[in-house]
């Protein structure tokens, strides 16, 4: 659930309110009691990532990067050389 700022144009009063998505935005002040509460823009709703668990795919190690480019290159040695086309050999007959 994101953190929403609010701000009532009557009193001044300025806020966070953390609430679902989905609930209607507020429009009592809590200081004033006057309703001329409104919901600002902001990066209330922004995905914060925490923690160690985020980075283990996104970033990996460097002896993980090697290991890749190394299967990688075993991969491209496998493959077998790609043979040049030559043209079919021609039917016709030359006359002498």
């Amino acid at each position: 659930m994101p953190t929403y700022d609010y701000l009532c144009d009557a009193c001044g009063h300025q806020f966070e309110l953390f609430q679902s998505i989905t609930a209607e935005p507020q429009r009592k002040c809590p200081d004033c009691g006057k309703l001329k509460l409104r919901r600002l823009f902001g990066t209330g709703a922004a995905v914060v990532f925490k923690g160690s668990g985020f980075y283990q795919t996104d970033y990996r190690s460097d002896s993980y990067k090697q290991g890749a480019a190394q299967a990688k290159k075993a991969k491209e040695g496998d493959k077998p050389a790609k043979k040049e086309s030559k043209s079919p050999p021609s039917d016709k007959k030359t006359s002498e």
